[in-house]
């Protein structure tokens, strides 16, 4: 046995034995020179003579110095156990022979430096220290002459051999190749294609240790692919007539292709996959001409078993992303995700064509379905990269495929992409069976990260590919129910996928037809129930990273009905409200006009409804479950309509008057409203809102009529619509004014425009007849002083609170009163005395007119001069108060709001003279003042009392008694709204209430405890609340008397009140005097130094 000493002193022979290869090499690779004047003969002289002498200067080596013998002895093993040729008058094969079997003693000695190592174990006390290096370890120094050798070894023996079209040919390398291509004589022994053979043969055997393998492969395993797809599959011109005869017998070949494909299955498989694509070539170029530097076609045979080669790439596991790293790798982009990655990403051409590459099935599948059903799940996998670069470049090869496949073979793409990528949307759908596993109070039915990543992929195939295709289009209709839903989940909060949902959202609804839109639309209100939606046991919840998942809800006890009411309905407040802001972004497609009328005529089917229902038959003759699915249908029936007058209220408050983009949607728009008039008056049912409605959408066509818009033929062929509309109208409408326009407008319909009356004039001229500084048109009312009825033609108003119509490029607004029409906040800034008398004359009138909306802003104008302090407006201040007042008890809340705020503007500019009589109004019976006026009242008195801020002080003592006394009013309403001013005047007091505090706690006491109205008894005790809280720490000094009465009234309503909203007003108003109190009795210790200066 081997002592420790031996095997020391071996290895560092074995060691020494390496370094001796090295030398050998190097003595090979010495360069030469030559001083002849001929370029061309130099460098072929040059070469062979340097190969020449490296080759007698090694031999001379190997002969005579006694440290090379070990060397020469295993040479001489090595060579004696060879099989080929190594001498041969071409001096090139002699010296790739003497190469190779040089290359083949390093690989030997390698493999007995690394069986003899054995290395010692690792020390405890310095674990930091690196491991010892196995002896067969190459330097780098050492790694740059092998790789040196390795660069001739396939220069002179691979290279050379290889026929026109197979690989890249050594010429159009560099211009030693050029040379080494002239050199080397083919026509002496052995043959060019023994030659080949054996180079391949010793390299692969080289390559068996790993690290020469990686030096071989890593920059030549192309041409060593080159030259064993030539031994293994090129075709013999010739069959031989003997054995003998034959270059290559067929057991070679066989090797030659077995070894091929081992390699391909051993390397870097995006390498294997760029070097068959060069193998492959491109399309055909002429080679006649050497000169002309274009390579020759790959031969017929290569380019079928390149084909073949790369389709068993791309079905192996993880073959996709081989494929595709090695195309986009191989296109100069570097490495995946290196520096040339983002313009890689850019360049579409490469990733579409790698996108066809994966779409077409191969011939080595069975069928299109094996294919695609082995390579969708790697297709899927390259959108989930989390590297940025690396990513964009998969994500746009794996967006392009999607498409591509969906456009060729769109069953196989549907079943196989798509169903799988929409599966967690799918498992929650309402038309979904949930596995009765599943169906337990929280279940998570889809997880963050499979939520996330479904949205993700949907984002990139749908809004970055771009392309709606029917089979895209039709996978995403029946998700979009659960798409909207977990949009409008995101809307609660902070959510990473809002703008995904979003996105794919406005997509889909651009790309889809107008009536499938309008379909998914009505589904998303709630109008559809026939449209697939989220499951009634799914609800989505906030998952732990920041994402959202898919749970099954709780079940809901029969205590919690009313709670999941509520949930229910403001769940569906709050997806309305959402679909109005998904809305606001499709106005310039035209979606949202589209919708807008759709829910105008649903208005109308409203309307008839309503009137059929009420002569519905006598339920005598119908049993009992006839009766209730009667009833059910009534109910869904009543749903459905509240559903549609949120939607249009929502619509018109969220959508610009840009809403309408062409001529048809306002025709439409405005048939719609005409429909709906003639419904009501077919049912009596005239309202002032259908007549301000009616005179609005006439006056719209009037605009256009008036040129407003430039009309075609065609525009008027839709107006012709309208016609059978205007004469009903005309005929029917008790309203002469209406009928008189309705009969212009369908002449001048009818005549193209050709004849128009002086009504259409002056209703389009009204419109268009003033301009705000920017140039946009202002809408205005012209009122005609000409007619009796005092009423105007043009009633483009903006409906407040009711149907908002911008549905134009005009933007229309109601009357003609100057620069403060509809929001006097927006009006241009006047100077004192800039009104005339006129002006203010003409608003005075308007104040008095019977249509709604020019009174209103009749009002609002008055408001505005009023608080701009206009000299003339104010000199007629007892006239203001009187149309305010008289304006207060319109029913229409509008007006009587706009009243208001003109007499709490009046009353700050004269308190004296105006907050008595108000009081006095406030505090008079029933016989003088309507109890609905009186509350109108109080609500003008406590704007004031606002206004006036600590000067409320000076009038404390009428408005304290004012409201005590309205806490006595028999009327339980006025009761309740003395006591809610109340509060709101002793919130403002602070320490002013002084000696009326006694008063006011004992009439809140009588009220909270003998009062019978919930209502009432509600007031006192939040006026105890407020009271409280608008102290805040000064409680305890002001409230010092009568704090502990206080106290023991709330804890009276607490223990004793029935009302649950009294007793938590009570409970609030405890919570609030435990903290004003535990203040006052552990004051906040602060940690602070005072320093006073002494003088």
């Amino acid at each position: 046995m081997a002592t420790p000493r031996q095997a020391a002193d071996g290895g560092a022979l074995e060691t020494r034995g390496l370094e001796r290869i090295l030398e050998a090499l190097k003595l090979l690779l010495s360069p030469g020179g030559s001083g002849s004047s001929s370029l061309q003969i130099t460098k072929h002289d040059i070469l062979l003579a340097t190969l020449k002498s490296n080759l007698s200067a090694l031999e001379d080596k190997l002969l005579k110095d006694p440290h090379w013998k070990k060397l020469k002895l295993l040479r001489d093993e090595i060579a004696n156990k060879a099989e080929w040729a190594q001498n041969s008058v071409d001096v090139t094969w002699s010296f790739t022979s003497q190469t190779l079997l040089l290359l083949l003693c390093l690989k030997e000695t390698m493999i007995h430096l690394a069986a003899d190592f054995n290395p010692g174990k690792p020390n405890p006390r310095t674990p930091e220290a690196a491991p010892a290096l196995s002896p067969d370890t190459l330097s780098i120094s050492q790694q740059k002459t092998v790789q040196s050798v390795l660069q001739f070894v396939v220069t002179l023996g691979v290279c050379p051999y290889l026929m026109p079209g197979v690989g890249v040919p050594l010429r159009y390398r560099t211009e030693f190749g050029a040379v080494v291509q002239d050199v080397v004589c083919l026509d002496v022994a052995p043959d060019a294609t023994r030659r080949l053979y054996t180079s391949c043969r010793v390299l692969l055997n080289v390559a068996q240790h790993a690290s020469l393998g990686s030096l071989i492969f890593c920059r030549h395993f192309g041409d060593i692919a080159a030259g064993l797809c030539q031994l293994g599959f090129c075709p013999t011109k010739r069959k031989p007539l003997k054995p003998e005869e034959e270059v290559l017998t067929e057991e070679e070949r066989a090797l030659s292709r077995e070894a091929l494909r081992n390699i391909l299955d051993q390397i870097y498989q995006p390498l294997a996959v760029r070097e068959l694509l060069i193998l492959q070539g491109g399309p055909p170029q002429s080679c006649t001409d050497v000169k002309t530097q274009v390579r020759c076609r790959a031969p017929a045979w290569l380019r079928r078993l390149c084909g073949q080669l790369l389709s068993e790439r791309l079905i192996r596991p993880s073959g996709v992303q081989a494929v595709v790293r090695g195309i986009l790798e191989g296109a100069g982009a570097g490495a995946a995700g290196g520096s040339d990655a983002e313009a890689t990403a850019a360049d579409w051409k490469k990733c579409d064509l790698t996108a066809k590459i994966l779409a077409s099935c191969p011939q080595q599948s069975l069928s299109p379905e094996d294919y695609y059903r082995d390579i969708c799940p790697q297709i899927l996998d390259l959108f989930h990269f989390q590297d940025k670069l690396t990513a964009r470049q998969f994500q746009r090869v794996a967006t392009t495929t999607f498409i591509t496949m969906s456009r060729e073979h769109p069953q196989l793409a549907a079943k196989y992409l798509l169903q799988p990528m929409l599966a967690p949307l799918h498992r929650c759908l309402n038309t979904a069976e949930i596995p009765e596993s599943d169906v337990v109070p929280g279940t998570i039915l889809v997880t963050e990260e499979e939520l996330s990543r479904c949205i993700e992929d949907v984002f990139k195939v749908y809004v970055v590919g771009n392309e709606p295709s029917t089979v895209l289009v039709d996978s995403l209709l029946p998700v979009l129910g659960v798409l909207f839903s977990l949009y409008c989940f995101t809307k609660q909060g902070v959510s990473h996928i809002r703008s995904l949902c979003q996105e794919i959202l406005l997509w889909i609804l651009g790309k889809l037809e107008r009536k499938k839109a309008i379909a998914s639309l009505k589904g998303f209100a709630g109008l559809d129930k026939s449209v697939p939606s989220l499951h009634c046991l799914c609800h989505f919840r906030a998952a732990t990273q920041g994402g959202i998942m898919i749970t099954i809800k709780e079940a809901i006890c029969d205590e919690d009905e009313d709670e999941a009411l509520y949930q229910k309905v403001s769940s569906e407040q709050c997806q309305i409200e959402h679909l109005g802001d998904l809305l606001s972004h499709c106005q310039e497609c035209g979606l949202a006009g589209d919708f807008f009328i759709f829910c105008l005529k649903e208005l109308t089917c409203v309307a008839e409804e309503h009137e059929a229902e009420l002569k519905t038959k006598p339920f005598s003759s119908k049993s009992l479950l006839e009766l209730e699915q009667h009833q059910t249908l009534l109910v869904e029936g009543q749903e459905q309509k509240l559903l549609v007058l949120q939607l249009v209220a929502v619509l018109c408050e969220r959508m610009s008057e840009q809403i309408f983009t062409n001529i048809t949607q306002v025709v439409d728009f405005v048939a719609a409203t005409l429909q709906r008039a003639c419904a009501s008056l077919a049912h009596q049912r005239e309202s002032t809102v259908e007549s301000q409605t009616l005179s609005m959408s006439m006056g719209l066509v009037a605009v256009m009529l008036g040129g407003a818009v430039q009309l075609k033929s065609s525009d008027f062929a839709v107006l012709k619509q309208l016609l059978p509309l205007l004469e009903k109208v005309s005929n029917t409408y008790p309203d002469p004014v209406i009928q008189e326009l309705a009969a212009d407008l369908r002449i001048t319909i009818s005549t193209h425009g050709a004849f128009s009356t002086e009504a259409v004039s002056v209703a389009a001229q009204s419109t268009l007849s003033k301009k705000d500084p920017q140039g946009k048109i202002e809408g205005q009312q012209q009122i005609s002083r000409e007619r009796s009825t005092d009423v105007s033609h043009s009633h483009l108003t903006q409906q407040q609170s009711r149907e908002k119509s911008n549905e134009t490029d005009l933007k229309s607004n109601a009357p003609l009163i100057p620069q403060e029409v509809s929001e006097p906040s927006t009006t241009t800034n006047q100077k004192s005395g800039s009104i005339t008398t006129e002006q203010l004359q003409e608003v005075l009138l308007s104040a008095y007119d019977p249509q709604i909306p020019t009174r209103a802003a009749a009002l609002r104008t008055l408001s505005c001069w009023i608080e701009q302090r206009e000299a003339k407006a104010l000199e007629m201040q007892e006239k203001l108060l009187k149309i305010f007042l008289e304006n207060l008890e319109h029913e229409d809340t509008f007006v009587y709001l706009s009243a208001i705020q003109g007499i709490a503007l009046l009353s700050d500019a004269y308190p004296e003279k105006i907050l008595l009589g108000l009081l006095t109004q406030y505090d008079s019976g029933k016989d003088k003042h309507t109890p609905e006026t009186r509350m109108k009242v109080g609500e003008v008195l406590m704007r004031i009392v606002r206004t006036l801020g600590d000067m409320v002080s000076k009038y404390r003592e009428p408005l304290i008694h004012t409201f005590l006394r309205g806490a006595r009013d028999p009327d339980s309403a006025h009761r309740a709204s003395s006591l809610s001013n109340l509060g709101e005047l002793c919130q403002r007091l602070d320490f002013l209430l002084g000696s009326v505090v006694h008063e006011v706690t004992a009439c809140l006491i009588a009220v909270a405890k003998t009062d019978h109205e919930v209502q009432v008894r509600r007031a006192a005790v939040h006026v105890i609340v407020l009271l409280l809280r608008g102290l805040s720490q000064k409680a305890t000094e002001v409230l010092r008397d009568v704090l502990k009465d206080l106290y023991h009234l709330l804890k009276h309503v607490v223990r004793l009140e029935p009302d649950d909203v009294a007793k938590l007003h009570a409970q609030l108003a405890l919570e609030e005097l435990d903290e004003i109190m535990r203040n006052f009795l552990f004051p906040p210790q602060k940690l602070e130094k005072k320093i006073i200066a002494l003088p």
